[in-house]
């Protein structure tokens, strides 16, 4: 199977098996486990934070971010494709009792313009708005970059109206290397980020928060309150050590994801917005096969290609460390036989 259904399926490297065997680890509850420690602070300096939390997902580290900057009751703003509204469970509701309220355009170009129009100040009938989260790679928008200039617009607009920003920065190092930029570029304009180690990083598990040194203190309560005291945990931040190394490696996978986005856009009743392969994702509009993404996916897995459905006429392929440009190339072929 060529397994392009996400960059989470990649597999540990031989380096984060054998730093994860040789661990020194101790009870992380205590604050006592050095691995975790030096994850934790390796992570906060890349993104020029003041303190970082390891946590066993990007869906917990959300949640604890949402925890710890709202009460019960409040208003959060954020894109209505972002991955906290899409693909977290209703979290938000069932644990920091937060009302969602959606903001198109709040991931893209005039960002700024859309979060003041939407907006609402203090009125009895209104929730208290206290934060907006951002999505950098935006998984729904097919991986594409909000640049820091439109970060910083945003950034200033929230302060301004008394609001934090959350930066749900799953693929933030896609979006760093793909843009040519430093990934402070990106983390100095959120008060909170959360960063996957285990999609294109290829750890086997683990996400990191970050932020000020207060926020941190007060999210690592919240974290246990979700069940992440994970005691003796730094046999999982070793492998994450070994992820922060593969930051560079990143741009094989989008050079890879590419290359398939141009192959498949020349096969007969795929369409691919090319303008929107900016990273390691590459949606693919089959409407002209006549086909659904349901029977697209499941055909398409019977010949060994693995992909996903990401709405009744798109379908899903992620480039990421396990698949090679051979493997692509042989991605096309089967493709193009499907469609033949």
């Amino acid at each position: 199977m060529i397994d392009l259904r996400s960059d989470t399926v990649t597999q540990p490297t031989p380096e984060m098996r054998r730093a994860m065997a040789e661990a020194e680890v101790g009870d992380d509850v205590y604050g006592e486990d050095p691995t975790v420690n030096k994850l934790e602070s390796e992570a906060a300096r890349l993104l020029g934070k003041e303190a970082g939390l390891f946590l066993p997902s990007g869906t917990m580290g959300n949640q604890v971010a949402l925890l710890t900057h709202t009460n019960r009751g409040d208003e959060v703003l954020l894109d209505p494709e972002a991955h906290i509204i899409y693909y977290e469970v209703g979290s938000p509701a069932m644990f920091a009792g937060v009302q969602l309220r959606t903001v198109p355009g709040l991931l893209g170009e005039g960002a700024a313009d859309a979060l003041r129009n939407a907006f609402r100040g203090k009125d009895l009938h209104y929730p208290e708005c206290t934060l907006v989260c951002l999505e950098n790679t935006f998984n729904r928008g097919g991986g594409t970059i909000m640049v820091p200039e439109e970060m910083e617009k945003v950034y200033d607009t929230a302060h301004e109206l008394g609001l934090k920003v959350h930066l749900d920065g799953a693929r933030i190092f896609n979006a760093a290397v793909a843009s040519g930029r430093d990934v402070r570029d990106f983390s100095r304009y959120c008060d909170s980020i959360m960063f996957s180690l285990s999609k294109g990083l290829s750890a086997p598990v683990g996400s990191m928060l970050a932020g000020s040194s207060e926020f941190i203190r007060k999210a690592r309560k919240y974290r246990k309150a979700l069940g992440g005291g994970m005691r003796q945990v730094g046999f999982l931040a070793a492998a994450g050590l070994e992820a922060l190394k593969l930051v560079d490696r990143l741009e094989e996978d989008h050079k890879n994801a590419r290359y398939l986005a141009e192959s498949l856009n020349e096969l007969p009743g795929l369409s691919v917005d090319l303008k929107k392969v900016q990273t390691n994702i590459v949606i693919v509009d089959i409407t002209g096969t006549g086909k659904n993404s349901a029977e697209f996916v499941r055909e398409a897995a019977s010949r060994g290609v693995g992909c996903t459905g990401f709405g009744p006429h798109l379908v899903r392929f992620v480039a990421h460390k396990d698949v090679s440009r051979a493997d692509i190339e042989n991605v096309v072929k089967i493709v193009g036989n499907m469609l033949s």
